[in-house]
């Protein structure tokens, strides 16, 4: 931290300490203001599993090399049975579907389509995300495709070639879940909630990329439908641009809250928590409620 910034007062941390506590869960945050120079954090450095939230510098690539010509948007790209480990978008469709690569980028953000993300993983280059990353100094910030994530907890549980996923997981023990090498940071796309923040903040000041870049990132984030993390913490008015990110017992959401007045505030919660239950609707509000609170003091 920058000795012009300045955190939180001593009340803040209680008053998260006291939501992730009744939320059954260890809570990670990092919120900053982006236009000025006071954040919050709460165990902000500490590394953390990101999930899906390792798609935002997925669809950063993604828009930089759209913007500088690289890559077609209306290119259309095949997602095949060899992508699809069923959920949500194409992930669960029967048959061969074809999308542009713009929607599979859209759908990738907005209902975190991982069969989507995989397809549009393979266009843009993993070795050019990493690289763009690092050239813009988050070389801790990991990033993977989903089935290179899916793939070891099929081994680890034991799973048939050919198993419905979700019969396997339902049938494995909570300690089978706990054990999953997809929780451990180590082991998997991880970071720290300050250097997500720090992402999202250079996308939004326009230096991770183009001006051009940067704002389709920005509003192909806007497009995020699910309401039940950060959104559910602020009412209608402001606006939220963010992406989920969920694994067993993991709850994740970053993004940006801009509020009519103008004011924009970068925000990145992370959950651990207690429960492996697939529905933790205490979790999921705690996100909300932990990011109403920091940007609450933020903004005075």
């Amino acid at each position: 931290m920058s000795s012009d910034q300045t955190t939180a007062d001593p009340a803040v941390t209680p008053a998260l300490a006291a939501i992730f506590a009744d939320a059954q869960a260890e809570g990670f945050v990092h919120v900053r203001d982006l236009d000025g120079p006071a954040e919050v954090s709460h165990r902000a450095d500490e590394r953390v599993v990101l999930a899906s939230v390792f798609k935002i510098p997925i669809l950063l690539e993604y828009a930089r090399q759209a913007a500088a010509g690289h890559l077609d948007r209306q290119a259309r790209h095949t997602v095949t049975a060899e992508y699809r480990m069923g959920g949500s978008g194409s992930d669960g469709c029967r048959y061969d579907i074809e999308l542009s690569t713009r929607d599979l980028a859209h759908l990738m953000m907005s209902i975190s389509d991982n069969a989507a993300t995989d397809v549009l993983l393979d266009a843009v280059g993993e070795a050019n995300v990493r690289a763009t990353l690092d050239a813009l100094g988050f070389p801790g910030f990991g990033v993977s495709g989903c089935r290179a994530l899916d793939l070891p907890v099929r081994r680890e549980l034991g799973m048939a070639d050919g198993a419905d996923f979700d019969t396997c997981v339902a049938r494995a023990t909570e300690e089978e879940i706990r054990q999953l090498s997809v929780r451990d940071p180590a082991r998997v796309p991880s970071s720290t909630p300050r250097e997500v923040a720090d992402l999202l903040a250079a996308i939004w000041h326009d230096r991770a990329g183009t001006a051009e870049a940067c704002a389709e990132v920005r509003a192909v984030m806007a497009r995020q439908v699910w309401q039940h993390r950060l959104t559910s913490g602020f009412e209608d008015g402001v606006r939220i641009a963010g992406k989920t990110g969920t694994e067993f017992g993991i709850r994740n959401e970053a993004g940006v809250v801009t509020y009519p007045d103008g004011r924009r505030y970068a925000v990145a919660v992370f959950l651990r928590t207690r429960s492996m239950a697939e529905r933790d609707p205490r979790a999921d509000a705690a996100i909300g409620r932990a990011a109403r609170v920091a940007v609450d003091w933020l903004r005075g």
